[in-house]
C-alpha cells in the first residue's frame, strides 16, 4: 500500500470541537478509523482522535471516486487525514457529520488487531498489557491519563503558589535511601550502585537552601508483592518543609487533596462520566486516628494485631468498610517506619509519622524527619544499616539542618482513587512488576 503524505494539511479542530453550529463550514480532520460500517449507498466511518470521535460519512453517488476509491481501502486502525464539509444532520447521537472531499491514507495496520479498539469487547489485563500501544487508544483507557495529567497539573499549581520550588534529584545512587532489601543493583563504571527508591535524602538536604521543594518522578523497588496496587518503577510526588514538623504538612496535604478533587471534578466531567465515576469533594479536615485506635477498631471486628506489627491487608480492608474515605492514622511505633522518622520525644516507642489512607488502600506516607545527626545515627544502628554508606547525608546535618517534615504521594494509586479503578496496572503507561518487563 502506498501511503499518502501529509502535505501542507494542518489541524485546527478535533472531533469534539465539531458541532452543528459549523454547519457548512470545511474542516481538517486527523485520526484514526475506529469502525467502518458499509450500507450499500453509504458509507459510514468513525473517525477516533485524542477527544472523542466524529462520523464521516460517503454517499456514494455524492463524492468523487477518488474518495470512494480511498474509504474502500480503508481498514480499522488507519491513520487517516479527511478534508470536507462539516453538516448538520439529526441522524447521529451529535447532530453533525463530515462529508469529505479528500481523504489521505498516512498509516496502515494489520487486518487482525488483537485486541476489540472499540472496547465493546473486554480482554484481561495481560492480554492489553501484552498490546499496550493499541490498548491505550481505547477511550476510557486514554480518558484515565487525560485525568491523571489535570491531576498533575493541579498539584503542581497548588504547590507553586505555596512556595515550592521543584527539583530534579539522582535516580543513580551509592546507598539505599529508605534501607532494606528492595533495591536493583546497577554497575556504575565497576562500582555499585542502586536504582533510587525515593528522593528522600536529597530532599532533606535541599531544605537546607531552597526550605521548601517538590518533586514528581519515577522510583525504583524491587518489589516481591505481586498485588493490584503495587508495582516496581513508579511515579512518585514527593515535599519537603524546613521549620515544619508533621501537623504542618498533614495541614498542607488535606488542602492539596481537597483542591485537586475539586479541580478534576470540574475539568474532567466528561472524562469521569466516561469512566462512569464521580468525584466526592472532601470535606476538611481528615479524620485523624492513632495506631492504637486502628488496633482497636480493629479487635471490635475480631482482628487481634500484637502492639509494634503492621497492619496486614486483609485488615486495612477490614478498616476501609470502617473509614470508607480519607483518613489519617497517625503515632506509628517508631519501630514501624523508616529510620528517617522522628520518635516523640515524650514517647520515644511512637513517632512522629502518618499515612493518609483512602478506604483500605495507603495513599500517601511522611511525617517530622530527625534533624539532629546524634539520633539518625542512633535509628541507622537500630535499623542494622551502615553508617559509612549514609557518610554524605550525615554531613549535611553539621551544616544547620533545620526541623523538617514532608511526605510522598504514590500518582498511580491517587489515579486509582481518581478514576475508580481497581487495579494500578490499568493507570500505569507502561506497568513494570516482577512478572513484566515489557513492552
Amino acid at each position: 500500500m502506498i501511503l499518502d503524505s501529509i502535505g501542507d494539511w494542518t489541524r485546527k479542530y478535533y472531533s469534539e470541537n465539531i458541532t452543528p453550529e459549523l454547519d457548512g463550514k470545511e474542516v481538517t480532520l486527523f485520526g484514526w478509523v475506529q469502525e467502518i460500517r458499509d450500507l450499500g449507498g453509504i458509507r459510514f466511518i468513525i473517525l477516533q482522535d485524542r477527544e472523542g470521535t466524529i462520523q464521516v460519512t460517503i454517499p456514494r453517488k455524492k463524492v468523487s471516486p477518488e474518495v470512494l476509491s480511498k474509504s474502500e481501502a480503508l481498514q480499522k486502525r488507519y491513520s487517516i487525514g479527511v478534508k470536507g464539509i462539516i453538516k448538520k444532520t439529526i441522524m447521529t447521537p451529535r447532530g453533525v457529520e463530515v462529508i469529505p472531499n479528500q481523504i489521505k491514507i498516512l498509516g496502515g495496520a494489520t487486518a487482525q488487531l488483537p485486541i476489540d479498539i472499540t472496547g465493546n469487547t473486554p480482554a484481561n489485563i495481560d492480554v492489553r498489557l501484552d498490546s499496550r500501544a493499541l490498548d491505550l487508544c481505547i477511550e476510557p483507557n486514554t480518558t484515565i491519563f487525560k485525568i491523571q495529567h489535570h491531576a498533575l497539573e493541579a498539584i503542581r499549581s497548588f504547590l507553586f503558589e505555596r512556595g515550592f520550588l521543584e527539583v530534579h534529584t539522582p535516580r543513580i545512587i551509592a546507598s539505599a535511601s529508605e534501607g532494606g532489601s528492595a533495591l536493583f543493583n546497577v554497575d556504575y563504571f565497576g562500582r555499585k550502585a542502586f536504582l533510587a527508591q525515593s528522593p528522600q535524602l536529597y530532599k532533606e538536604q535541599l531544605v537546607m537552601s531552597l526550605e521548601k521543594v517538590f518533586e514528581v518522578g519515577p522510583f525504583f523497588r524491587a518489589e516481591e508483592s505481586h498485588t493490584r496496587r503495587h508495582l516496581s518503577e513508579f511515579v512518585s510526588i514527593d515535599i519537603e518543609q524546613a521549620f515544619a514538623d508533621a501537623k504542618v504538612v498533614m495541614h498542607l496535604l488535606e488542602q492539596l487533596m481537597q483542591h485537586t478533587c475539586k479541580i478534576v471534578k470540574e475539568t474532567c466531567a466528561k472524562e469521569l462520566a466516561t469512566l462512569n465515576h464521580e468525584i466526592v469533594v472532601p470535606n476538611l479536615p481528615f479524620k485523624r486516628l492513632t495506631y492504637d485506635e486502628v488496633l482497636n477498631d480493629l479487635k471490635e471486628e475480631g482482628i487481634t494485631l500484637p502492639w509494634g506489627d503492621d497492619i496486614p491487608t486483609q485488615a486495612f480492608r477490614t478498616l476501609g468498610r470502617i473509614h470508607p474515605y480519607f483518613y489519617y492514622i497517625t503515632e506509628w511505633p517508631t519501630e514501624s517506619k523508616v529510620f528517617y522518622i522522628k520518635p516523640r520525644t515524650d514517647k520515644p516507642e511512637i513517632c512522629e509519622g502518618f499515612d493518609l489512607m483512602w478506604g483500605w488502600m495507603e495513599l500517601v506516607s511522611g511525617g517530622t524527619r530527625i534533624a539532629k545527626k546524634e539520633l539518625l545515627v542512633k535509628r541507622l544502628r537500630e535499623n542494622g544499616l551502615n553508617q559509612e554508606s549514609f557518610k554524605y547525608h550525615l554531613e549535611a546535618f553539621d551544616y544547620g539542618m533545620p526541623p523538617h517534615a514532608g511526605w510522598a504521594i504514590g500518582l498511580e494509586r491517587l489515579t486509582m482513587m481518581l478514576t475508580g479503578r481497581k487495579n494500578i496496572r490499568e493507570v500505569t503507561l507502561y506497568p513494570r512488576d516482577r512478572f513484566r518487563l515489557t513492552p
